[in-house]
């Protein structure tokens, strides 16, 4: 690997967790292209040294973000949502009448998990006790994911035509998502690497097909951290191929569902 290569992949690693092997390379030129046009900036050697010299944080910030896979679709997957309706009943019925329904969408991207959780919830009735909470590194997602705008290809990647019309209004060639389920859910930036702990604590937290970018180590670490964010008798979910076995003692998978996981026993009662 070159010397530029290792200190994008260096910052990338240190910044959000991601590791960038060599058989990555060809991703600092299709996605870095950009930027570097922008910036006026020759070449990968040219954009090492800029981030190498002091006061590089802005263009730090910007490689990382271009470097950052942001995929997502309504009800992706399908099941976790499945599951998910069906696990909201008990959540629910284990709170406080005025007590507020929290969960957390780590990875957002541009919104459309969050809004698919508010969707479950409304069809149960309980979108007024709702609270969604999504995160990304990405502010220009954050922004899109604020807006709640989508193309129709956007709208047409798993969402049911009974949602898109209840929830969704026609403008031009865009989708806007109601007022009722945008109130429900915000969106802010942030970093799964960062101190979760004024963000409070969770009955539901999404955080799928994120942990497949980082090492054992960094995995580890975020599953630790969510593990200190979750309610006791709350659930975890993570994407379909990934595990906790081997990197965290503190979940335990829950039986009969794959990607789901709630407090290993011991951590729950200690909660």
């Amino acid at each position: 690997m070159s010397a530029a290569f290792e200190t994008v992949a260096a910052l990338v690693r240190a910044r959000a967790g991601i590791v960038l092997g060599a058989d990555k390379a060809y991703m600092l030129d299709t996605r870095l292209g950009g930027l570097m046009r922008a910036e006026r900036i020759a070449g990968l050697d040219a954009l090492a040294a800029k981030l190498r010299a002091p006061g590089s944080e802005r263009l730090a910030a910007a490689v990382t973000e271009a470097l950052t896979t942001n995929e997502s679709f309504f009800f992706r997957d399908g099941k976790p949502f499945e599951h998910l309706k069906r696990v909201l009943p008990r959540i629910v019925a284990a709170r406080g009448a005025g007590q507020r329904l929290r969960v957390l969408s780590a990875a957002c991207s541009t919104g459309q998990e969050a809004y698919s959780v508010a969707m479950v919830a409304d069809s149960l009735g309980l979108l007024p006790r709702l609270e969604v909470l999504g995160t990304d590194l990405s502010a220009e997602v954050v922004r899109r994911a604020r807006e709640g705008t989508y193309s129709q290809f956007e709208v047409q990647r798993g969402l049911p035509v009974q949602m898109l019309v209840k929830h969704f209004r026609q403008e031009g060639g865009l989708w806007q998502i109601s007022p009722g389920l945008r109130a429900a859910a915000r969106f802010e930036t942030g970093n799964l690497l960062a101190d979760l702990r004024p963000l409070g604590r969770f009955d539901v937290i999404f955080c799928r097909n994120v942990l497949i970018y980082f090492d054992a180590p960094t995995k580890g670490r975020v599953l630790s951290v969510l593990a200190d964010r979750l309610a006791p008798d709350g659930v975890l979910y993570l994407g379909g191929a990934e595990t906790v076995l081997g990197l965290s003692d503190r979940f335990a998978m829950v039986e009969g569902e794959r990607g789901v996981y709630a407090l290993a026993p011991r951590l729950a009662l200690a909660g």
